[in-house]
């Protein structure tokens, strides 16, 4: 049964991208995938189970195709404190269609046809491991569009976590979209729509000032010319000026993350949702998390946030699609939620 949220109740999600290990700035790697960091996963669902953390994991076939990865999260699973989720890396989830390069390892890039069928093969080998129905999803690399919008509430997923706020490169963008969960538009997911079938819940990102539109415009600013030639991002950070901020134990250490936390909450979110890869649980592996005793240094920075998240009320630890039946049951009839 989901809890109707009090007003002043946050709560908070924890989704990780569970996937091979392999460094970003190879090549994609296609048969024969590193799953090593899948063996913490146990020890890391402990630390979470310790805090009250539900985490979800977002698993991709590489992971799901692998027995030992399978045990390693099965052993996590044991007492329904996490759930599982489908994420799909186009270069390792057959069937292939060729070689992946930059602009077909973003999802979005791929024709619906190859999107159709990597989904369904994802899908049936999550069931068959999992003995699961996974109901939460999100696009490796990041990114949404219509047509894996679709695919998804067609195959009964509940919720989806693919828009990565204020993020735009050359192949796909979030910028725009809403910052707290919604519903999304099926034409354009990154606006809110009268659709109910599935549910949007960005990661949380923002800036250590609340006024998150006017200094968005600034930042925006100080990354074009000539101003990005005087560097004036990174002197912005480093002065305390301005900071855009992801809520990753992997890009921020504990007091950007808290700053992200006290702007959120300051801005009326009660829906903080943190992330990260798998991959970033054995040191030095995908040159992201460069930290020594990576597993330690990621959970002592996210047992700091959760502290300092229940300073401000209450809390309540719940898996995305908790999330999402919590915030349906409480205003099901709001296009964005929050």
């Amino acid at each position: 049964m989901v809890n109707q949220l009090s007003p002043n109740t946050t709560l908070f999600v924890l989704t990780i991208d569970t996937e091979e290990e392999w460094h970003w700035d190879g090549p994609f790697p296609q048969h024969n995938c590193q799953v090593e960091n899948i063996q913490r996963i146990p020890e890391f669902q402990q630390f979470c189970a310790n805090l009250g953390i539900r985490p979800t994991y977002f698993v991709d076939y590489a992971v799901a195709d692998n027995q030992q990865a399978v045990d390693a999260i099965q052993q996590a699973r044991q007492h329904n404190q996490c759930e599982i989720g489908a994420h799909l890396h186009p270069w390792c989830n057959p069937p292939y269609f060729g070689k992946t390069g930059e602009a077909e390892s973003h999802v979005v890039n791929l024709p619906p046809e190859q999107i159709e069928a990597k989904l369904d093969a994802l899908i049936e080998l999550i069931v068959k491991r999992f003995n699961t129905q996974p109901r939460s999803f999100r696009t490796g690399r990041w990114g949404i569009d219509s047509k894996v919008l679709k695919l998804l509430a067609d195959r009964g997923f509940r919720v989806d976590s693919s828009v990565y706020p204020y993020y735009r490169n050359e192949f796909f963008t979030c910028e725009g979209s809403p910052l707290t969960p919604y519903w999304p538009d099926f034409d354009d997911p990154l606006t809110a729509g009268n659709q109910r079938q599935i549910m949007e819940l960005p990661v949380t990102a923002g800036f250590n000032r609340q006024n998150y539109e006017t200094v968005d415009k600034i930042h925006r600013l100080g990354e074009s010319a000539p101003l990005k030639m005087l560097h004036t991002i990174g002197l912005m950070w480093h002065t305390r000026i301005l900071r855009k901020l992801y809520l990753s134990p992997e890009l921020n250490d504990s007091e950007n993350l808290c700053l992200l936390v006290d702007s959120a909450l300051g801005r009326g979110h009660n829906v903080i949702h943190m992330y990260l890869h798998s991959s970033s649980l054995i040191d030095g592996v995908t040159g992201l998390f460069d930290k020594k005793n990576s597993l330690e240094v990621i959970c002592q920075r996210i047992k700091t946030t959760v502290e300092h998240l229940k300073k401000s009320g209450p809390v309540q630890f719940c898996t995305i699609t908790e999330a999402c039946e919590i915030l349906n049951v409480r205003n099901p009839e709001e296009a964005v939620l929050l």
